[in-house]
């Protein structure tokens, strides 16, 4: 695969993300609740912001949001590396496709962190300016990562006899996310899928 059609992918991807989560950032306010923006049934559109990492992990203390970004950004770095190799090898197409996906959403994700405390103000009192007058809601590495894909697939309630959480209602798949977390997903699946095509037998006979 040529790096010129893995960096279309990129390109593609990043597209969608940005322009999605500039959309919802530009046109709804943060609510601090999960009322739908849009619901149709198992599909509703939020807007949410994740100050960490996957699944709203954060890291405690003053200084955890800087450590966070600065750890994506080693770990892009290394991806961008293992993409290029993959391409300068000659490796499988597959492989190729699926880094190309797991790296544009971790870049998705950190434009996120790395700018978007500056470029927008706040979206807990109201929609969104982009490029404020006073300044963002955020220093330059603190900025939150824009959420609104919401896929609750279905709604249960735990046996009583499960510990702690007995006879309590859940939803599954409760996560929200956006499309650099889903490309980041797509790329790992498709590795775990196609692993053995991604990862040849170099065995030579």
């Amino acid at each position: 695969m040529k790096l010129s059609k893995a960096i279309l992918i990129i390109i593609a991807v990043l597209f969608i993300d940005q322009a999605s989560k500039i959309y919802i950032k530009l046109n709804y306010p943060l609510t601090g609740s999960r009322n739908p923006i849009v619901d149709w049934g198992k599909f509703q559109l939020l807007f949410y912001e994740n100050a960490g990492a996957a699944w709203g992990f954060e890291i405690p203390g003053d200084y955890g949001k800087i450590i966070l970004t600065v750890f994506r950004l080693f770990a892009i770095c290394g991806i961008g590396y293992w993409l290029w190799t993959s391409v300068r090898d000659k490796g499988p197409k597959i492989l190729s496709v699926c880094i190309a996906l797991i790296f544009a959403g971790a870049l998705g994700n950190i434009i996120d962190s790395v700018f978007y405390g500056q470029l927008f103000s706040s979206s807990v009192h109201g929609v969104a300016e982009f490029m404020p007058e006073g300044g963002g809601y955020a220093p330059w590495f603190y900025g939150e990562v824009v959420d609104m894909l919401y896929f609750p697939l279905f709604d249960g309630v735990w046996p009583n006899w499960v510990p702690m959480v007995g006879g309590e209602s859940f939803s599954f798949f409760n996560a929200i996310f956006n499309v650099a977390d889903s490309s980041i997903t797509i790329g790992v699946m498709l590795l775990i899928l196609f692993s053995k095509k991604a990862f040849p037998d170099k065995k030579t006979a």
